[in-house]
C-alpha cells in the first residue's frame, strides 16, 4: 500500500488537531502526549512514571476520548487477580433450565486498557498482559480470542522506591515500546491546572479520530521510509549498550544488559511514528535520537553498583548519542 505526499499532509494535519485537543485538558507534559501518540500510531504500548496526581490516568483517558476508542480502567492491587483482567467462565442456566458455562470478557478487551499503578500488583497477575500486549489475543481455559482492533496498553507506574511496588518483570517491560517519564509540573502549569480544575469552567472535549483513520494512520507509519544509513546509525546505537570487550568505561563497569532486538524495533517505529506526526514520508536522524530515550531506558538494567553510585540511565543513553556518529560507532 502506497501513500501520497498529499495523503501524509493531511494526516499530519488531523494529528495535530488531536495534539491540540488533549492540550484543551491537558496542561502541559508535552512529551508524554506525544510520545503516547507516537506508541498509538506504532501499534505499541506506552508505560507511564510518574508521583501519584501528576495527570497520568486523566491523560490516558483524555487520549481515549479525542481518539473516540472504547476504554476500560484496570485498578491494580495486591490482590487483583489474573481473571480479574482476562474474565472467565461462568456457569449459567438459559431460560429451559439448561446449564451452560458462559465467558464473560474481561476489561481487557476493549481497544484503549489503562492499567493503573501497574507495580502494585503482584508479577503472576503482572503477566495476565503479556499474551495480549505480545499477540493481540488472550487464552482462556484453552480457547484463544482475538483482541480489539486498535488495541493498545498504557499503563501507569508510581517510582519504584514507594512503599508496596512490585517491579516490573524484565519480560513484560520489554514489551512495552517505551517509558515515558512525567515531570513534576512548573509554577506556570501548576496555576493554569489550578484554573481549569477548581474554577466553573468545564472543558469539552471533541472527537477528532475514530478507528478506521487510526487504523489507516497505523498503515501510514508502516510505510515510512527509513534510509540504510540511518538504519545502520539506529543499530550501532542498540548494540552499544552491550558490554564492550577490552574496555573500561561507566557502561561496562554499571550496565549489567542492555538492550535486545526489540529495543531497536521500537526506535525504528517510534521514529516513523514521529516523522509521520511531521508529515515526513522519510525518517530523519533527529527522530531517532528523540525516540532513542524512551525506547530503551527500560531495556538497559543497571547493576548494583550502579543504583549504589546513583547511576541515570538517561545520562548513559545521551553519551551514546554522542559516541555515535550518524552510520557508524566512534
Amino acid at each position: 500500500m502506497s501513500f501520497s505526499p498529499e495523503q501524509f499532509e493531511e494526516m499530519s494535519k488531523t494529528l495535530a488537531e488531536v495534539r491540540e485537543e488533549i492540550g484543551k485538558f491537558i496542561v502541559g507534559q508535552q512529551e508524554a502526549v506525544e510520545f503516547s501518540l507516537y506508541s498509538i500510531l506504532a501499534d505499541g504500548h506506552a508505560l507511564l512514571e510518574g508521583l501519584p496526581g501528576l495527570g497520568k490516568t486523566m491523560l490516558i483517558r483524555t487520549i481515549s476520548e479525542v481518539l473516540d476508542l472504547s476504554f476500560s480502567r484496570i485498578q491494580f492491587t495486591p490482590d487483583l487477580m489474573p481473571a480479574d483482567i482476562t474474565g472467565t467462565s461462568i456457569l449459567e442456566r438459559n431460560h429451559e433450565g439448561v446449564q451452560r458455562f458462559v465467558f464473560k470478557e474481561g476489561p481487557i478487551f476493549s481497544q484503549m486498557v489503562l492499567a493503573d499503578e501497574i507495580n502494585r500488583a503482584t508479577p503472576k497477575t503482572q503477566s495476565a498482559l503479556l499474551e495480549a500486549m505480545g499477540e493481540k489475543t488472550v487464552t482462556v481455559l484453552g480457547e484463544t480470542r482475538k483482541m480489539a482492533r486498535p488495541f493498545f496498553v498504557l499503563a501507569t507506574q508510581n517510582p519504584i522506591e514507594m512503599e508496596g511496588t512490585y517491579p516490573l518483570p524484565e519480560a513484560q517491560m520489554d514489551r512495552f515500546l517505551c517509558k515515558i517519564l512525567l515531570p513534576y509540573p512548573v509554577k506556570e502549569e501548576l496555576k493554569e491546572i489550578m484554573l481549569r480544575t477548581t474554577g466553573p469552567n468545564t472543558v469539552a472535549i471533541k472527537k477528532v479520530m475514530d478507528t478506521e483513520t487510526i487504523v489507516l494512520a497505523q498503515e501510514m507509519a508502516k510505510t515510512v521510509v527509513i534510509a540504510d544509513e540511518m538504519m545502520d546509525y539506529a543499530v550501532d546505537l542498540v548494540s552499544a549498550t552491550h558490554h564492550r570487550t577490552g574496555e573500561e568505561d561507566d557502561w561496562n563497569q554499571y550496565v549489567q544488559y542492555g538492550s535486545g532486538p526489540r529495543g531497536l524495533q521500537s526506535i525504528i517505529r517510534l521514529a516513523k511514528a514521529r516523522a509521520l506526526m511531521a508529515g515526513r514520508f522519510h525518517v530523519s536522524i533527529a527522530d531517532i535520537k528523540t525516540v532513542a530515550k524512551p525506547a530503551l531506558r527500560h531495556r538497559i538494567l543497571i547493576n548494583y553498583e550502579g543504583e549504589a553510585e546513583g547511576i541515570d540511565v538517561d545520562k548513559l543513553i545521551d553519551r551514546l548519542l554522542e559516541d555515535i556518529r550518524q552510520g557508524a560507532q566512534v
